[in-house]
């Protein structure tokens, strides 16, 4: 498999991928509950009214949606609600930069904003970030074709989750 087809998975699938096995298998079936959560509503709202000065929500090849590009600072930005899912939040960012290298966009760095906390991260892909990402992008070419959804599995981010009620009512 060529690092072409390796990428055809979007940020939020390689994010998913660290919060949630089922949402992240749930998510890629179309099986979908993100329209009627309020915790996303109120993360897509708080990323619409940060930083208003900036050109919002860049698609890459309809595969990555970056929230905005700092072309002169060579630096993409992701504005994220809560800094409770950083693991998450990081790789997602991180899977950012490696699909930008896999188009021959060099020299970029990522900074996670939390503009509810006042608080910025700055991220670097190194080489053995890219190394663990093709591992996770092969696992979530293991999990997505599977013909059963993954176990539910209990875990803090369950109750904030879109999915919650699917999962545990």
């Amino acid at each position: 498999m060529t690092l072409d087809q390796q990428l055809k998975h979007t940020g939020t699938l390689v994010n998913y991928y660290f919060v949630c096995k089922r949402k992240l298998w749930l998510f890629a079936h179309q099986i979908n509950f993100e329209t009627e959560s309020d915790t996303v509503a109120l993360g897509r709202l708080l990323s619409e009214i940060s930083y208003d000065r900036q050109k919002k929500e860049i698609k890459i090849d309809e595969m990555i949606s970056i929230d905005w590009i700092d072309f002169r600072n060579k630096v993409i930005h992701e504005v994220k609600k809560s800094d409770k899912l950083e693991e998450a939040h990081l790789w997602q960012v991180k899977y950012y930069l490696y699909f930008l290298e896999s188009k021959g966009v060099q020299g970029f760095r990522a900074e996670i904003n939390y503009p509810k906390f006042h608080k910025r991260e700055l991220i670097e892909l190194i080489d053995s970030d890219r190394e663990y990402l093709k591992e996770v992008i092969k696992e979530i070419e293991e999990i997505l074709p599977r013909d059963e959804i993954p176990e539910k599995v209990r875990i803090p981010a369950c109750r904030s989750c879109s999915y919650f009620e699917f999962c545990w009512v």
